[in-house]
């Protein structure tokens, strides 16, 4: 099972002819998911790598009858086009794009709460790798050949730390069920949290790995969700450990500025929640196993 996509949902590309989502487009087409038309307006009517065009998401929808998307739209637009995205009718958006200003993002997310949360349009990221099942769909920029197909659900903040992860998994001879780029800016559409309560109910994932860095309080909310809500065990990392106070670091979003937001605050509510603490990024693998061989 998939918890945002499978190998059957109708996707959108959503700046679908530009550079960017063309070769991201080839790429996930080529792993098998289901990509039924793209978004970009002004070239309504044509076609883009076999697969129609349109001029707005609604018209796509209604055509394809697509249930999720995701943009590639530079940033001065990519508000506009998730709250597009959101007004079509489509279940899930990923949005790629890095760099959108804040405050695009705070528009973004009062828009969307005009819709009753059990119809309200699940948004991962911006700035963010995406979504990848293994064996069935990839909504992303994730290289697909190293996640093996498994039982470890994989949640970060970090994409290329996210493929780290995936990759000494799959060294371990362990695969991964999803994987979700819930990305680094400091306003985005879905939290550790969100994904840890759709992990939890999944049938296919025994193990969670939560990829947390410094600044902001994702990470102990999740830390918290988990110890309260979930059965199954979490594994955690947070990145940042020598990271000065006060300077962002990488991610717009990567800034200590309130107590509780450093590695070190993080590492210890973790702990303190019950969660199996990764201390180096080169234990992915040997952490998640020895947590698989107490349960199994």
């Amino acid at each position: 099972m998939s918890i945002v996509i499978d190998s059957g949902t109708p996707v959108l590309v959503q700046g679908f002819t530009g550079r960017i989502g063309s070769f991201h487009s080839e790429e996930m087409i080529e792993y098998g998911t289901n990509i039924v038309g793209g978004v970009t307006p002004g070239r309504g009517g044509t076609t883009h790598q076999g697969l129609p065009v349109f001029d707005t998401v609604k018209d796509a929808v209604s055509a394809t009858g697509a249930e999720a998307s995701i943009v590639f739209v530079p940033p001065p637009f990519a508000a506009d086009a998730i709250m597009e995205a959101a007004d079509g009718g489509l279940r899930a958006c990923v949005c790629i794009t890095d760099g959108i200003p804040a405050q695009d993002m705070m528009r973004v997310k009062r828009y969307m709460r005009r819709y009753k949360s059990d119809k309200r349009m699940q948004l991962i990221g911006p700035n963010c790798a995406g979504v990848i099942s293994p064996g069935k769909a990839l909504l992303g920029i994730m290289p697909g050949h190293i996640y093996q197909e498994g039982e470890v659900g994989i949640i970060g903040r970090s994409g290329t730390l996210g493929y780290e992860a995936a990759s000494q998994l799959k060294a371990e001879g362990i695969g991964v069920s999803t994987s979700v780029g819930i990305g680094g800016d400091p306003i985005n559409g879905s939290s550790f949290k969100d994904h840890l309560a759709a992990f939890e109910t999944d049938p296919q994932t025994r193990v969670v790995v939560m990829i947390g860095e410094i600044g902001g309080p994702q990470e102990a909310e999740a830390a918290q969700f988990a110890r309260d809500h979930m059965n199954k065990p979490v594994v955690g990392y947070i990145a940042g450990l020598t990271a000065p106070k006060g300077r962002t670091m990488g991610h717009a979003g990567a800034i200590v500025s309130a107590a509780g937001e450093s590695a070190e605050e993080k590492v210890e509510i973790l702990r303190q929640c019950g969660v199996t603490v990764v201390e180096r990024p080169s234990e992915f693998g040997s952490t998640v196993r020895e947590v698989l061989a107490t349960i199994s």
